[in-house]
């Protein structure tokens, strides 16, 4: 019956199309590329369909503005100390015509949504955090952030000043550590140990001090997470810290510093993989955490990350919880992975990390380093030494730019997609290894995303109800289409 139903108003719709006069007339933009890279993110442009050909009137995909599912914040890259650092190498000029390509939403790729460490990260010039002296009257930003991060952030915010801006630790202050929450025994190493509940408010009010350290630099703070990867032991600087704890800090600390001080900065609970590493007792973290009526007000939502498990997590937290949002935070290519091979990984990442993880409810999405140079760095020890950023830059010359298959992810997505858009109702037309999302941005324009993971060409057509157009999608493509609907 559904189906019928489809196909009806599919019918419907080319009728009027066709009996419509004047005929529309107007056209759509488009980025495209193929893993081939004959398209590189090639722009054109295609007509509307004044009258549709009966045989293209059998594959159509018909958008709906009236179904909307979440409302998005934007697509990025982590802008970690090692990406600032390699950006500072280059020529000021060049240096600006990337970031200028990346951010601006007048150009191709628009990234609208970026993701910084609180402290060092394993991409970082040093282990560090903002407060290594013991006593919180002892926070400072270090030279990290005043020479490499925020004049990075300064002159992307110059190029896009709606950019949003998420802050993530990697550990506390070694000096707030502990082996475990009950002993409150000494633990001091940047890697693995707890935070030490006598030093909640220290803590929270760091938090508060980079944020406002951050702001007063021209740098705003959209959000925060408590924790990156909290159930990882590993990392060259980390902590780990349970659901439990996490909600004791958030409850009893940080939430109320942040209203306290007067911070409206999101906070998003977990900042992990979909599985929750695997550990019994951290299984359904975000469920526990939204469970606990204390501190389920103080989270706007969750981050999550894709190194195991997978993103059907992310539906069943939101079919849980449909009122907390939900965010991609990170993702990596490298060695493991063939991550150079974009025959294979533009098709993957796009499938899993770009439409996969907005079809299942993120608002935002955002990959690991922007940029590492053509020796996977600068890394930290401990850390990840075989990442490959977005894009490389030769460090030979920091001049020559490989873009990898996260760049174009993200730009697929944020070019086309902006800001305060919702993901809207598309059925039709269905084939194997054939994925799409369809949006209305705030000036009313439509986006459509589609991935051709396939051998053979895709023909068919998009039709927002008013116009239509015909799409040949070449085979394993990406794909991203914007157009105004103004016919009156």
């Amino acid at each position: 019956m559904k189906n019928n139903l489809v196909y009806l108003c599919i019918c419907c719709i080319i009728y009027l199309l066709q009996s419509c006069t004047p005929q529309p007339v107007g056209s759509v933009d488009v980025f495209m590329t193929t893993t081939d890279r004959t398209k590189d993110f090639a722009y054109e442009i295609i007509p509307f369909l004044e009258e549709p050909s009966e045989a293209d009137s059998r594959n159509v995909i018909i958008l709906d503005s009236l179904i909307r599912f979440q409302q998005m914040d934007g697509f990025g890259a982590a802008i970690t100390g090692s990406t600032c650092y390699n950006l500072m190498q280059m020529d000021h000029e060049e240096r600006s015509a990337f970031l200028y390509e990346t951010f601006s939403s007048n150009q191709k790729m628009g990234f609208s949504y970026v993701r910084i460490a609180i402290g060092c990260s394993d991409f970082s010039l040093s282990e560090y955090t903002c407060c290594d002296e013991k006593g919180i009257e002892n926070f400072g930003l270090t030279d990290e952030e005043t020479k490499y991060v925020i004049p990075v952030l300064k002159e992307i915010l110059r190029i896009n000043p709606l950019l949003k801006i998420m802050g993530s630790p990697w550990t506390c202050p070694r000096w707030m550590k502990v082996e475990n929450p009950k002993s409150k025994k000494i633990y001091n190493s940047w890697t693995s140990g707890h935070l030490n509940p006598d030093y909640y408010d220290d803590y929270a009010t760091y938090f508060v001090k980079w944020i406002q350290a951050f702001e007063e630099a021209g740098i705003p703070v959209y959000s925060i997470t408590p924790q990156n990867e909290p159930l990882n032991r590993g990392n060259s600087a980390s902590l780990f810290m349970g659901w439990r704890e996490q909600a004791d800090f958030v409850k009893k600390s940080l939430g109320p510093k942040l209203k306290a001080a007067g911070l409206r900065t999101k906070i998003y609970a977990f900042d992990h993989n979909y599985d929750y590493d695997r550990i019994a007792e951290q299984e359904s973290y975000t469920i526990r955490l939204y469970e606990d009526v204390e501190v389920a007000p103080y989270f706007a939502g969750a981050a999550y990350h894709n190194y195991s498990g997978d993103k059907e997590e992310l539906n069943r937290v939101h079919d849980a919880y449909p009122d907390k949002e939900l965010v991609f935070t990170e993702t990596s290519i490298g060695t493991w992975n063939e991550g150079h091979n974009l025959e294979k990984r533009l098709m993957e990442d796009m499938r899993e990390v770009g439409l996969g993880t907005v079809n299942n409810w993120c608002k935002g999405v955002i990959v690991w380093n922007l940029m590492l140079d053509s020796e996977r760095g600068p890394n930290r020890e401990g850390g990840c030494q075989t990442c490959y950023g977005a894009v490389d830059i030769d460090k030979s010359d920091y001049k020559t730019i490989t873009r990898n298959s996260h760049y174009y992810v993200i730009g697929h997505l944020s070019s086309v997609v902006n800001p305060g858009a919702y993901r809207i109702g598309s059925s039709g037309y269905k084939a194997d290894g054939f994925v799409y999302s369809a949006f209305i941005n705030p000036d009313n324009s439509y986006a459509f995303v589609v991935l051709n993971d396939a051998a053979e060409k895709r023909s068919f057509m998009v039709s927002d109800g008013e116009t239509i157009f015909k799409i040949i999608l070449p085979p394993y493509a990406v794909a991203s289409y914007r157009w105004n609907n103004d016919i009156q």
